[in-house]
């Protein structure tokens, strides 16, 4: 087993690289650098007979001379040298003899089969579990949901300001459009659903002809009209109980029939006024052709209780005749 020098893992004979640390392991193998040379003895100098010593001189209180600097070394002689530092070969991957029991996830980078508890390959050190990386989020995923950490280079206070700026926007156009948006559900809904008659418990006339009273427009025939005087005239129809008005059917005139139809006068305008449960009024105008037969006006008002109906623009009122209106149909939504 080889011991590893980084931390001390055990190894197999045969594993260049540490299985724990992924550090090389043949650095003992390299060979060694080459000692340093030694410097050269100093050559002796030459030899020559003993001189006596040079007399002594009684010690002089004036100031001497320095002695000269010693001459410098002749250029042959040898000089001192640093030792050189030993320089490690480069490290040499040697392909490994792979045993043939070793089982294990081959290397991904050299295919080399490793034991199941190594971390690095036995023979290039690639790791052989490398950590997998999540992918980063998406830019909007950095702001909503709130709880998700906040986008690089913005801080909370302004996440906090663009979510309440865009919550009062919310706001402002739930007040601003809530009217239109409920009218175009509600009318989507007259037009894909069906209808059905409804009929008034009371009617109120202003003015009637004798002989042709108000009710004669709500009695379900066509050949009985009701009468008015002139124009100006309203009558006014009672709900049992409040609903969606979606449309109303018109038959002009004093019958469908043709010739019955130009012997009286007719209202060519009818002024439609509706009163909601908590009073509110709602007015239209229907403007009528000069044939016979029924005209579907749609409404689309919802909560009605009462529908009151003035006759206007009269067509046909010579003499002693007057207006009639044959029928009169109201529908709500099913």
């Amino acid at each position: 087993m080889r011991e590893c020098p980084v931390c001390g893992a055990s190894n197999g004979p045969t594993d260049g690289f540490c299985g724990n640390c992924g550090s090389y392991l043949d650095w003992s193998d390299a060979p060694a650098a080459d000692p340093p040379a030694e410097a050269a003895p100093p050559r002796p100098a030459d030899p020559s007979p003993p001189s006596e010593p040079p007399p002594t001189e009684p010690p002089s209180s004036e100031p001497q001379s320095s002695d000269p600097p010693p001459p410098a070394p002749p250029p042959d002689s040898p000089q001192p040298v640093r030792p050189a530092k030993a320089v490690a070969p480069r490290p040499v991957v040697r392909p490994v003899p792979v045993d043939e029991d070793t089982a294990g996830a081959p290397c991904p980078s050299c295919g080399t089969p490793n034991p199941p508890d190594r971390r690095f390959c036995r023979r290039c050190a690639t790791p052989l579990t490398p950590s997998t990386t999540p992918p980063p989020l998406p830019w909007w995923r950095t702001i909503w949901p709130p709880r998700r950490r906040t986008r690089a280079g913005s801080g909370r206070t302004t996440r906090f300001l663009v979510v309440l700026a865009v919550v009062l926007a919310l706001c402002a156009g739930a007040l601003l459009l809530l009217p239109a948006g409920r009218s175009l559900i509600e009318d989507t809904r007259d037009k894909l659903g069906k209808s059905k008659p409804v009929t008034p418990v009371r009617v109120e006339a202003s003015a009637e002809v004798p002989g042709h009273p108000a009710g004669n427009a709500t009695d379900g025939l066509s050949n009985r009209y009701w009468g008015a005087p002139g124009p100006g005239a309203s009558v006014t129809y009672t709900f049992a109980k409040p609903f969606r008005l979606v449309a109303v059917i018109v038959t002009n005139g004093a019958s469908t029939s043709p010739e019955d139809y130009a012997r009286e006068g007719r209202a060519l305008r009818i002024d439609l006024e509706v009163t909601a449960s908590d009073g509110r009024k709602t007015r239209k105008q229907l403007t009528l052709t000069d044939k016979p037969g029924p005209q579907t006006f749609p409404t689309g008002i919802s909560d009605a209780t009462t529908v009151r109906l003035t006759l206007e623009a009269p067509a046909g009122l010579d003499g002693d005749r007057h207006l009639a209106l044959a029928e009169l149909e109201f529908f709500q939504r099913s």
